[in-house]
């Protein structure tokens, strides 16, 4: 999971991308980057920590230039050395750097015809520097000067090459600005004008509230395998580049990853979670009409909406029973088992009031690897909860995510060859309840029909891109674990070639 910001505008951009960054840190808290062009030189800041940690004052200046991209990441292929972080750069041909959200499924296969074939070097273990490469090597074939019809050719073998689901934003050398769209949309990303100046500012991003940051109107997201290039003169050309496109979005945007207040492919978040908190309480009357449910209470701050939403139409009292402490992350995509485990209590602290005698509903986006809300299960109790019931505004999460999200394998799922009685048993709850499949679905057609199908493979294991089986996932099974993770980490001291490390 991570986010991407790309920016041509009149004047300097690095402060609008470090603003579009800032509100973007949702999707990735494990480092930051930002890559500006001016008069044909790149300029780089890249490391790990947060947009505010990672970039200073002295910085800032030093990334001058009206053209950039930059990048928040969390790591799902790869590790969290700072030599992953982005963007990356190539300076063949032309001189081109790309941030990238998503993850490709084919990435070996794609690093050894990048050796084998195209001769070119990958230096890490990311595979958004794999996918540099192959549009690298693909843009290559154009020649010395570049059209938009070159460039659209290029992102159309781009397609042909790649599998998975991905986002990307380039900036090409003296030529401008690049993003595209993997062909089943799995990933998102939108773009929006600003007018300054004689012609407008243009923006791309994973998310529209990069955009309402920085003054941009949204325009609209980028179709699946659709591609934009933003020349010199900031004139906007966009081509569809796949024959087949079908919108397949990941629904796992809506119950968590995503802003409330972003518009992903014409549908608002925040009314995609009231709707799940409908489809919620309509699962509740249905099934059990003479529940004793006394008060309904987020996990802050993901399942709010759909908390207040379901309270509302069960009837029953809203409460606020947890205190938040913001300067903590985000718990899903903290690395490592232990460092979970240690976050919840320091995030969170309850209201002791609240809970005392009361049989309480827990409500919150997912459940995962099931210990975090064990613990807060665990919480609620310790403050006096008569009867602890736990809602999941998502189905039960049984499989691994390979487009992108760093869901973990498996054999860390709580829910995976488990029965929905088993998890409520293992979390400790005395009743669970997880949303129907179906119901997510059309909570969120409902706010936008044209949404037709989803990637919902975290729940019913059907991977839309066709191309993932049991091989594939017992593969990632021994990449993605924690313990493989950890031991990856620890061996993973790379210098990155060209990052700005003066005075970190």
């Amino acid at each position: 999971m991570c986010g991407i910001v790309g920016l041509m505008a009149n004047e300097a951009v690095n402060q609008s991308i470090y603003d579009a960054l800032t509100v973007l840190q949702h999707r990735g808290q494990d480092a930051a980057g930002m890559m500006t062009w001016d008069d044909g030189r790149f300029l780089l800041r890249k490391n790990n920590g947060l947009v505010r940690d990672v970039f200073h004052t002295r910085h800032m200046k030093r990334l001058t230039g009206g053209l950039g991209i930059g990048h928040v990441r969390y790591p799902t292929a790869g590790t969290a050395s700072e030599a992953e972080s982005q963007p990356f750069y190539v300076n063949s041909p032309y001189g081109i750097t790309l941030a990238h959200n998503g993850n490709l499924t084919n990435s070996d296969q794609l690093k050894q015809e990048l050796f084998s074939s195209d001769l070119r070097h990958i230096n890490t273990s990311s595979d958004s520097e794999v996918l540099l490469n192959v549009f690298a090597h693909e843009l290559g074939k154009q020649g010395h000067t570049l059209t938009p019809e070159d460039i659209f050719d290029a992102v159309r073998r781009v397609h042909r090459r790649c599998r998975g689901g991905y986002a990307a934003v380039a900036i090409i050398n003296g030529f401008g600005l690049v993003a595209f769209r993997d062909p089943h949309g799995i990933r998102p990303v939108v773009y929006g004008t600003r007018d300054e100046g004689a012609t407008p500012d243009v923006m791309i991003a994973s998310e529209s509230v990069a955009l309402d940051v920085g003054g941009f109107e949204l325009e609209r997201d980028l179709a699946p395998g659709e591609a934009i290039f933003v020349d010199m003169d900031k004139t906007v050309h966009t081509q569809q580049c796949v024959d087949q496109p079908r919108l397949t979005p990941c629904i796992f945007e809506h119950v968590y990853l995503a802003r409330p207040d972003s518009m992903l492919d014409g549908a608002y978040v925040y009314g995609t979670r009231m709707q799940m908190g409908r489809k919620l309480g309509d699962r509740i009357q249905r099934e059990w009409p003479d529940h004793d449910i006394d008060v309904v209470i987020p996990i802050p701050d993901t399942s709010r909406t759909t908390a207040l939403e379901l309270a509302q139409h069960i009837g029953v009292t809203f409460r606020e029973g947890f205190m938040k402490n913001r300067y903590i992350g985000r718990t899903f995509i903290m690395p490592g088992q232990t460092q979970r485990k240690k976050s919840v209590r320091q995030k969170l602290n309850a209201i002791a009031s609240e809970f005392a005698g009361k049989n309480v509903m827990l409500v919150d986006d997912s459940i995962v690897r099931g210990t975090t809300c064990s613990q807060i299960i665990q919480m609620a109790r310790d403050a006096g909860a008569n009867k602890v019931y736990f809602a999941s505004a998502a189905p039960a999460v049984r499989y691994p995510n390979v487009y992108g999200i760093d869901m973990p394998v498996a054999s860390e799922l709580v829910a995976h060859g488990r029965s929905d009685a088993e998890v409520g048993e293992l979390i400790g709850a005395d009743r669970l309840i997880y949303q129907d499949l179906e119901d997510l679905k059309a909570a969120c057609r409902e706010v936008n029909p044209a949404l037709d199908d989803f990637d919902c493979s975290v729940f019913d294991g059907s991977y839309v891109t066709g191309d993932v089986d049991d091989a594939y996932l017992a593969a990632l099974e021994a990449a993605r674990n924690d313990a493989a993770k950890s031991e990856s980490d620890s061996l993973n001291a790379v210098v990155d070639l060209h990052n700005d490390s003066e005075d970190d």
